[in-house]
């Protein structure tokens, strides 16, 4: 069970995003941690608490397949993804590297950025505290 808060972005989030080229050259995995989520928003890390989610539309992951996205986001904290769809390529990505990751996209629709939610990762059940609702 992890429990933290949302961290809400749209559809075709591709890995330029989550990791901008630039950082490419950093093997170490905390400090590929820093720079999660920085081509959408350089603040990200700061707002993000080890346990928090990410929650996201369609097409998560697209581009190329640089395992350095899914890396970066086990590394700042996210405890798992919450997703209407991922690109293929993302999808194995983080099944290699221990990223939980859910399909969920009615939880999607249902939760908000900085809504207090709960996943228990053995069932897929999330709750959305903040609303009291369950997925």
């Amino acid at each position: 069970m992890a429990e933290g808060y949302a961290h809400k972005f749209g559809d075709d989030i591709n890995t330029d995003i989550i990791l901008p080229g630039q950082y490419l050259s950093i093997s170490d995995a905390d400090e590929l941690g820093k720079y999660c989520m920085a081509g959408a928003d350089t603040g990200f890390v700061e707002k993000v608490r080890a346990g928090d989610f990410l929650v996201v539309g369609e097409n998560f992951g697209s581009g190329s397949s640089r395992e350095h996205a899914v890396i970066a986001i086990k590394h700042c904290g996210i405890a798992c993804v919450i997703a209407k769809s991922f690109a293929r390529i993302f999808y194995r990505n983080a099944f290699n590297m221990g990223l939980s990751i859910l399909i969920a996209p009615e939880a999607v629709e249902g939760i908000d950025d900085n809504d207090k939610i709960s996943v228990d990762l053995e069932t897929g059940e999330i709750k959305n505290l903040t609303q009291s609702i369950s997925f």
